[in-house]
């Protein structure tokens, strides 16, 4: 058994400020039992603790530690959602294919340790082109077949939930704004879901932040949000990263089209089809962010979805 860690184990601010506002009191109550879950694994699994990574996930915990043989590895702790519920399948159908590898998990509680990467070093620390380079690669490795049983949620019915979510939110005062390219979005799904392409395994929040430095292969993604379906729904999270900087530069409308024709290109996806999952995405995130008070966020995702 693992002896008593001496280092602080405390759940960073990001943490306690985003479940509290996003989950409320089902996020409370997790938050308050994360003490005692954490000291749970850390014993029942053989860990010694070195640090809290910081600032940490928005609904986890990652705690880098050391397995009985003195093996690195990180621990993480989240609260399970309809979103992340599916994280330990995904990644052990990967296998460490493109993603970091499951070494041990109790999924019904949402504790997994993982390999350790290089947890400071994300895409992020990258210029945009070479980062845009390497996240098609890691795409590339991600996206194959599902086993014919598996448990994953199809992209149709997840699209179907946030589609009516979005209706519901464009209804309230704080959304009249955006109640136009609201009703363009909600006009796609139908469209989108037709005629989809060949069924995949998708990531599900792909950006640079969740693409990390190792050591087995030079990156690797991390907190998938698995779902199965067309490629596009994964990439057009792709498209918008970094959109502060892209918002920022000159004639930002056409290095936005510029970035999605590349995109697509690159990992042989219609175009078109990114262009429509991309704006549906971005106008479901910016009346999201809305929603919990971000309007600078909000704001700035329904503008990129103008640009497209």
């Amino acid at each position: 058994m693992a002896s008593a860690p001496q280092v602080p184990l405390e759940p960073p601010e990001r943490l306690v400020r985003v479940l509290s506002a996003w989950e409320g009191e089902a996020g409370r109550a997790w938050l308050a039992a994360l003490p005692g879950l954490l000291q749970e694994y850390l014993e029942r699994w053989e860990l010694t603790p070195e640090r809290v990574q910081q600032p940490g996930g928005n609904i986890s915990m990652v705690v880098l530690v050391r397995q009985a043989d003195g093996t690195p590895a990180t621990l993480k702790l989240g609260l399970v959602t309809a979103e992340t519920a599916q994280e330990p399948a995904a990644l052990a159908h990967w296998d460490g294919l493109g993603a970091v590898r499951l070494l041990r998990a109790d999924a019904e509680r949402g504790v997994l340790l993982l390999e350790r990467l290089h947890g400071e070093i994300s895409l992020r620390s990258l210029p945009d082109a070479k980062a845009m380079l390497e996240a098609t690669g890691v795409l590339r490795r991600l996206w194959v077949p599902p086993a014919a049983d598996h448990p994953f949620t199809s992209v149709a019915d997840h699209t179907a939930r946030l589609a009516d979510k979005l209706r519901q939110r464009a209804e309230q005062p704080w959304a009249v704004d955006a109640r136009p390219l609201v009703d363009e979005a909600l006009e796609l799904p139908d469209r989108l879901l037709a005629e989809p392409p060949e069924p995949v395994l998708l990531h599900g929040d792909f950006h640079h932040g969740n693409v990390l430095a190792a050591d087995r292969l030079p990156w690797l993604a991390i907190d998938p949000k698995p779902l199965v379906g067309d490629p596009g729904y994964d990439l057009a999270w792709l498209v918008r990263d970094r959109l502060d900087t892209l918002a920022a530069a000159p004639a930002a409308r056409s290095a936005a089209r510029r970035r999605l024709g590349k995109l697509a290109e690159a990992l042989e996806v219609d175009q078109d089809r990114l262009r429509d999952w991309s704006f549906f995405r971005a106008v479901e995130a910016g009346v999201w962010s809305l929603s919990v008070g971000d309007r600078e966020g909000g704001e700035l995702l329904l503008e990129f979805a103008s640009w497209l």
